[in-house]
């Protein structure tokens, strides 16, 4: 789901890079003021998560990549603003010295990663699995938190695609950027992770939270 450079217009990536920049102003203020000082050094073992579960690439047609995330976890244990600054902090390392996602797309890839999953992820839960649950019940809430995020996340890093043939062409009226229509770039994105990759975000979400409310359950934020 790394969208590469050259595939977003200024035009998207740049309001994109705002959101990204306010989002995580307002994570790193909200950390400071509200975790515990204890859980501190999971900030970064959530990053190194995230960074390692990604580094799992599967080419996709439409010039991007389909994987796990890990920010679905990260958010139902720590919370979804430290998803926003952990998954970040691994979105820009891998760009930055692996290449992986492109450096004008940074601000794109922090908004569907780590923004857009960690807070559906965060609602879904909550929805479902509320906090009088059974762990059977919380179990698969974390199991749809971490599909429907991912899933979500991939629609919409396919609508970024999909609008650049109509807002960045040339004068001859050809794409300037990502050139796959909505039509196409939509349910490449939506069928990959509808199918496989949410599938895999989901199992793994659900696997460890479930091992960490059976074996230390005050770490988990969203049952708090």
């Amino acid at each position: 789901m790394h969208i590469p450079d050259g595939y977003l217009s200024p035009q998207t990536y740049l309001p994109l890079y705002g959101v990204f920049i306010s989002f995580v102003s307002i994570a790193v203020k909200k950390i400071k003021k509200n975790l515990s000082v204890k859980l501190v050094p999971f900030l970064g073992m959530a990053s190194a998560f995230s960074f390692l579960i990604m580094m799992f690439n599967i080419p996709i047609p439409g010039g991007t990549t389909g994987h796990a995330v890990g920010a679905a976890l990260i958010a139902l244990m720590l919370g979804p603003w430290v998803a926003v600054v952990s998954v970040s902090v691994a979105v820009i390392l891998q760009a930055l010295i692996f290449g992986d996602g492109g450096i004008t797309a940074i601000g794109a890839n922090c908004f569907n990663m780590a923004i857009v999953m960690s807070f559906v992820a965060y609602g879904v839960f909550k929805l479902v699995g509320r906090k009088t649950g059974s762990i059977a019940r919380m179990t698969v809430a974390a199991f749809l938190a971490g599909y429907i995020s991912l899933c979500v996340a991939a629609v919409i890093t396919g609508v970024e695609f999909g609008i650049q043939p109509f807002i960045a062409v040339s004068p001859q009226g050809l794409p300037l950027y990502s050139p796959y229509p909505l039509k196409v770039a939509v349910p490449v994105m939506a069928a990959e992770h509808l199918l496989v990759f949410g599938v895999v975000e989901g199992v793994v979400t659900a696997l460890l939270f479930r091992y960490f409310y059976k074996n230390n359950p005050e770490m988990i934020n969203v049952i708090r």
